[in-house]
């Protein structure tokens, strides 16, 4: 096998390995390049099919083509969409652009607080119907245990820090060092009741293999990720007022991928164009220790 095949391998394993482990199990799909290889995985580990709920938490400022494009993939290949959502702090305009919080506490409201709430089913979920081709409320609600997420190690420093199968606490909040080892490609999928656990199948995967596997399955992509015409392009995917292009004449997979051979970026971290990161000093690891995705 090439390196494509072993990380391949390696994320169907960890995905048939989630689904055997734990009951009530759900992957976050963010529209973003990553999650949607992830996705892409899930469906080759399942004969096509995908054997749990699809969780996207919309801020309600995502650029509006990720959104036309999740509902459009939900339709064509009809996936158990869950949309979660802070109803609250977006009623309250508690938000950076109506400016009343700066991004950090923005992201700690609709991004971090709406993905607990939907994990715990304690706030108000939303899930596709097929029939009526209307988002509508899921009633009777139970916790996910497991939590599949398209993270990378090489993407943002609090994500090197992750394992395979991460424990967090009840209140969905991260112990870095009380972590179990993995050796060996030995996981622990075993934890105390109440234990929420993330998993990360992409976590040995680099951008560079992303787009080369993209490449080959030929997966369907938002083109928020290529050159237009005027030499700009997404490299990370978020809310329009905290994400920023980048410099870029990649039109196309190819050309993505070509750009990140020659290491024109080798200087640029991946999610530089993420404003929050900048703002939380270069990571994101006080938020993801309170549970963000």
């Amino acid at each position: 096998m090439n390196h494509l095949d072993e990380l391949e391998s390696t994320g169907i394993h960890i995905l048939r390995e989630a689904y055997a482990n734990f009951k009530n199990l759900c992957m976050l799909w963010s529209m973003g390049k990553d999650s949607t290889v992830l996705l892409w995985l899930t469906k080759k580990a399942f004969f096509g099919h995908v054997p749990f709920p699809l969780v996207h938490i919309d801020t309600h400022y995502k650029i509006p083509e990720m959104i036309e494009y999740r509902d459009q993939l939900t339709r064509d290949w009809h996936l158990p969409m869950v949309v979660g959502s802070n109803i609250e702090a977006l009623e309250a305009k508690q938000t950076f652009p109506d400016g009343n919080v700066d991004r950090i506490n923005c992201c700690r409201l609709l991004k971090t607080e709406a993905l607990k709430n939907t994990i715990n089913a304690t706030g108000v979920r939303m899930r596709f119907n097929h029939a009526t081709g209307r988002y509508e409320r899921e009633e009777n609600s139970q916790p996910y245990e497991g939590v599949i997420v398209g993270a990378r190690a090489d993407e943002e420093g609090s994500r090197s820090k992750e394992r395979y199968f991460s424990p967090r606490d009840k209140q969905n909040e991260w112990n870095i060092g009380g972590q179990p080892p993995e050796f060996w490609n030995q996981f622990k999928t075993d934890f105390a009741p109440g234990t929420n656990v993330r998993i990360h199948p992409l976590l040995d995967w680099t951008e560079l293999n992303i787009w080369e596997y993209i490449a080959r399955e030929n997966i369907p992509t938002v083109s928020l990720y290529y050159n237009h015409g005027d030499n700009k392009r997404y490299r990370s995917l978020g809310c329009y007022p905290c994400t920023l292009s980048v410099e870029s004449e990649a039109r196309n997979v190819q050309e993505i991928i070509e750009e990140l051979k020659t290491g024109k970026f080798s200087h640029i971290a991946e999610r530089d164009g993420r404003a929050q990161d900048k703002d939380d000093g270069g990571g994101l690891e006080t938020l993801r220790r309170e549970g963000y995705m």
